[in-house]
């Protein structure tokens, strides 16, 4: 049996305002055939409640990995950060920052507060894509990520 067959779904929570940013991420990985589930929030509030309110019983999903943006209402992405990552029951959950700033203080405050990446969002199509089939290839098919 190849290691393919092995893998499990990859539950991707995508906390990201920009619908239109929202969807192309989800045509970029369908492209690709990642083997995904996607799941979206669309505010910080949101993606906070969605990562640490208590599963309901017949809910069998929890986010493998986390897209976020960082400009989010509610609750900044920077507060969704610190607050999943100081969380022992959370901190374990890989996420990747995918935000439009490319201001040095964000990048820093983000990996201060222990963003696993932080890619600048691309301003094309082509260049999304090609973020999708980085994300793809590192995070969901090379790097083993916590159960």
């Amino acid at each position: 049996m190849s290691a393919a067959h092995l893998q499990k779904t990859i539950q991707l929570l995508i906390i990201e305002d920009n619908p239109g940013d929202v969807h192309l991420l989800e045509e970029a990985f369908r492209e690709l055939r990642a083997d995904v589930n996607i799941h979206v929030a669309k505010d910080g509030a949101e993606g906070l409640d969605i990562v640490l309110q208590p599963l309901p019983p017949k809910t069998h999903w929890h986010p493998d990995l986390i897209l976020l943006d960082l400009n989010l209402p509610k609750v900044s992405g920077h507060d969704v950060l610190i607050r999943i990552k100081s969380n022992p029951k959370t901190c374990r959950i890989p996420i990747i920052v995918l935000t439009s700033s490319r201001a040095e203080a964000d990048v820093r405050r983000a990996y201060e507060s222990h963003a696993n990446a932080y890619l600048k969002k691309p301003s094309t199509l082509d260049g999304l894509m090609a973020t999708a089939q980085d994300i793809k290839n590192f995070w969901m098919e090379t790097a083993t990520l916590p159960s």
